[in-house]
């Protein structure tokens, strides 16, 4: 737990209880943290028996080796995908992939994002006074994009034409976080998954994450909704042309 603390740069005070009772602390596990109950009480119930390996005979059945705490925990947080916290809508337009595509494409900068854009400046406003960059980046082109850009307080991190954006946040969080948005289809329609994702640090940013939630069913669903609408909106333009 302390390595776990460290790597994640949490700060972490450990006291030891008078009583140690395995369900007792399989509930408390199960409030502080994102497991399952039964696999928490597991976990804890684990703990009465000795874990010494005496015999080595795997070593040569199997072709992994096995590693440190440290190296384990390392490897784990790489991935990260098992701690993200996720807000994932979709929406199905009847336009093909690459009209469906053209409204994330322009994203940000002058176009806004679609909904709720005096929120989105609040948010900017706030991360100026935190010391980040707020919205004052804008974007490159407002047409396109390419890895790397720079979309208001996100980062291009992720670009397949027509396909999939996923947008790194850039703004002061308690964590990481990532806007992403999947299109998928053929000429007789095609289907927009958005999805925001978030790796909290620590409580304060689980904290963060539930305390902004009711305005990402906001926020989030009206900005699907109008990247839809201006979907259909470009394909009826094509049309007419």
């Amino acid at each position: 737990m302390r390595e776990y603390a460290r790597q994640r740069g949490l700060k972490r005070l450990i006291l030891s209880v008078p009583v140690l009772t395995p369900r007792l602390s399989s509930l408390w596990l199960g409030l502080v943290t994102p497991l399952y109950f039964r696999v928490g009480r597991k976990l804890i119930d684990s703990i009465r028996h000795p874990t010494v390996v005496e015999d080595h005979s795997a070593l040569a059945e199997f072709p992994f080796r096995p590693c440190g705490f440290r190296e384990a925990i390392a490897r784990a947080l790489s991935t990260g995908e098992q701690r993200l916290l996720l807000d994932s809508r979709s929406i199905r337009v009847r336009v093909p992939p690459e009209n469906a595509f053209q409204p994330i494409l322009r994203i940000g900068g002058a176009t806004g994002w679609y909904y709720a854009n005096w929120l989105w400046k609040l948010r900017g406003a706030i991360d100026l006074l935190a010391g980040g960059v707020g919205l004052r980046r804008g974007r490159r082109d407002p047409d396109s994009l390419r890895v790397g850009d720079e979309v208001d307080c996100w980062r291009v991190e992720v670009l397949e034409p027509d396909r999939r954006l996923r947008l790194a946040a850039g703004m002061k969080l308690p964590g990481r976080a990532w806007l992403e948005f999947e299109v998928a289809g053929d000429s007789s329609g095609s289907t927009i998954r958005q999805t925001a994702s978030f790796d909290p640090v620590g409580l304060l940013g689980r904290a963060y994450w539930y305390s902004v939630y009711p305005l990402h069913q906001i926020v989030f669903d009206g900005m699907l909704r109008r990247i839809a609408a201006a979907a259909v909106a470009v394909r009826t333009e094509d049309t007419e042309q």
